[in-house]
């Protein structure tokens, strides 16, 4: 009986010590990092070569377009076309800030691309003003159509 204590005592001891050793390993594989360097694939785009605070600035107008034609197909879909007409003039249309906007990244291309882009949200503008749902649904088509060409001809 001793023997056999002594034989399980043994046993166990060297089945913790294998399960240490195996728990150390495991621990050593999660505490290691991985660095991998950004992949550039050419999807046939066109770079617009901005800078890191071109880019950020770029986003945030881009965002800002989104979110603004998210509250015009939300102010359609309720019939408020007045202030949908207001916010395509305000947030997309041809202001003078925009229009300096487009001028700014030295893409003859991408400047004339947004320039149509914000006299189409003029004209949307004044499509909603009329109070029409299938002409102003077909102006905002209209309107993305645009971001669609630029997003599929012009990258960052």
């Amino acid at each position: 009986m001793r023997k056999l204590l002594i034989v399980i005592i043994g046993l166990s001891f060297f089945s913790f010590h294998s399960c240490q050793n195996e728990s150390e390993k495991e621990s050593s594989i999660k505490e290691e990092t991985i660095v991998m360097e950004p992949t550039i694939i050419d999807d046939g785009r066109v770079s617009l070569n901005l800078n890191a605070m071109q880019k950020n600035h770029q986003l945030s107008n881009m965002r800002s377009h989104l979110e603004a034609v998210q509250e015009i197909t939300l102010l359609l879909s309720q019939d408020n076309y007045d202030k949908a007409s207001e916010l395509a003039y305000t947030k997309l249309g041809s202001t003078t800030e925009m229009k300096l906007m487009c001028a700014s990244f030295g893409d003859k291309g991408f400047e004339n691309l947004g320039l149509e882009f914000h006299k189409s949200a003029d004209i949307m503008s004044e499509v909603f003003k009329k109070r029409n749902k299938d002409n102003s649904l077909t102006a905002l088509s209209n309107t993305l159509n645009y971001c669609v060409k630029c997003h599929a001809t012009y990258k960052q």
